[in-house]
């Protein structure tokens, strides 16, 4: 039986140049939004009918406006988790990916955000405060920087896995 998540998480990172370390966006939620002030990846609801790919890239292009030329690398960071939500009094999943952007990508903030940052982990792990976006940052690392792991990883703009 296949799972489908109830949220995406999409880390966009970028390194400036080479053997440099990844700078993370992080984007911060607007007040008069649930969480105000939280800093985040890209993070939003998988629609129903939607290819939980296609929810990455829609999210992404609606958070930051960068999609396209934009991207140097769209990857699947197996890594998926739970958390509770008080709403709807139940446990809520969201599936994690991330994208390379190019070092000169200039994102652009939507209504939802009212700043954003590129810091290296150790920065952006002060301001991130949920324990999984460090498994997230540990393995672009350890994973993504590195081509030859890269590769496992990495999907094409369509959603589909490259390396088969």
């Amino acid at each position: 039986m296949a799972f489908r998540p109830d949220l995406i998480e999409c880390w966009l990172f970028r390194v400036p140049a080479p053997g440099a370390l990844p700078e993370y966006l992080l984007i911060r939620r607007a007040p008069g939004r649930i969480f105000p002030g939280l800093w985040q990846c890209v993070t939003g609801g998988v629609e129903p009918g939607e290819r939980i790919t296609d929810t990455v890239l829609r999210e992404v292009r609606e958070e930051t406006a960068l999609g396209g030329e934009a991207i140097d690398a769209f990857f699947d960071l197996d890594l998926s988790y739970e958390f509770y939500d008080e709403g709807p009094d139940a446990l809520v999943t969201a599936a994690a990916f991330a994208m390379r952007v190019r070092p000169d990508a200039e994102p652009r903030l939507s209504e939802e955000h009212d700043a954003m940052r590129w810091e290296v982990r150790e920065a952006a792990l002060r301001l991130a405060v949920w324990p999984a976006y460090a498994d997230a940052m540990a393995r672009i690392e350890s994973h993504l920087i590195d081509p030859a792991a890269a590769r496992w990883f990495t999907l094409s703009l369509e959603g589909r896995r490259l390396a088969r």
